[in-house]
């Protein structure tokens, strides 16, 4: 039994596995978002160091719906469950 206000050990390793699982896919999310935008947006032979305008637009418009839609699925998919489940 765990101590009054402490977690026990069990509790530990499982708040740590969650805490690692969820680093993982913030990793992941993130490394799809900058390979996904990258090949939409940044021509492949480079003219240029920095970004230009349009890149540069392109890019935020692409992280801005990837990041929206990366927040939407969870629900979506959420409620897909819930409907099948009382049906």
């Amino acid at each position: 039994m765990a101590a009054k206000g402490g977690a026990s050990n069990f509790e530990k390793e499982q708040m740590f596995g969650m805490a690692e699982k969820e680093m993982e896919y913030r990793v992941d999310l993130f490394n799809r978002l900058t390979q996904t935008c990258f090949e939409k947006c940044i021509e492949k032979r480079y003219k240029e160091a920095e970004l230009n305008m349009g890149e540069n637009s392109c890019i935020d418009r692409c992280v801005s719906k990837y990041w929206q839609v990366s927040l939407l699925i969870p629900f979506l998919f959420a409620d897909s469950i819930y409907a099948y489940s009382i049906a």
